[in-house]
């Protein structure tokens, strides 16, 4: 799962994406409305943490072009006002849900975790594909009813696959959701990645099919 986080406090962005990076989330950082619109224009993400007061262009016109461009991608404001109006401001412009300053972390990664599960997969804390189960709360996943071993990246793509059920998805797709800026991860790198989560999940009649020139599809029959 992949986060902008547009802040212009640095001390405060920095506590923000170090807390999100350990809970397993990538995580990227813009400090203007301008640098955040062109991040939003040019990447893939599934949340956004968003500050009122951005220099440059106001979180607010953020806000409002991203619900201009038909976005569903979920928001969460942050912002040191206030008052019923401010809430009410940015609410009505579209953000999923908002946290005064100064503000709890865990507070905050809890509200990120149901953020990016009611706007990917409608809300269930637990997804199924057959004898697969995997909780979005505590990041577990479990083959028949085991818990199964998976690295932070495998957690990752695991997340993409169940949360995009029946879609194929390419290796650039999985790359703009697993990487921050400046990771340097190659097609081939992927392919190891799922390689080694197909393996885990073969033994539970869970699939990873490759279609060639096309990508990736999670299946539970042999096709």
């Amino acid at each position: 799962m992949r986060i902008l986080v547009a802040e212009d406090d640095a001390i405060l962005a920095d506590g923000l994406t170090r807390t999100l990076r350990q809970s397993g989330y990538a995580v990227d950082w813009v400090k203007t409305g301008v640098e955040a619109d062109s991040a939003l224009d040019a990447n893939a993400f599934d949340l956004l943490i968003l500050d009122l007061g951005l220099p440059k262009k106001s979180g607010l016109e953020v806000l409002r072009r991203l619900r201009g461009k038909d976005s569903r991608m979920p928001v969460l404001i942050l912002t040191a006002l206030d008052g019923v109006n401010d809430r009410v401001r940015g609410l009505d412009a579209g953000a999923d849900d908002y946290m005064p300053k100064p503000f709890e972390l865990a507070e905050l990664v809890a509200r990120v975790r149901a953020l990016t599960r009611r706007g990917m997969s409608g809300g269930p804390p637990v997804l199924r594909h057959g004898a697969l189960t995997y909780d979005q709360v505590g990041r577990v996943a479990r083959l028949n009813g085991e818990p199964l071993e998976l690295s932070a990246r495998e957690v990752g793509l695991l997340e993409i696959f169940l949360q995009r059920s029946g879609r194929m998805l390419s290796k650039d797709q999985l790359v703009s959701h697993l990487c921050e800026w400046g990771e340097e991860v190659s097609p081939n790198a992927i392919e190891v990645y799922v390689h080694r989560l197909r393996r885990k999940l073969e033994p539970g009649g869970v699939r990873i099919v490759t279609v060639r020139g096309l990508g990736y599809r999670l299946v539970t029959q042999p096709e």
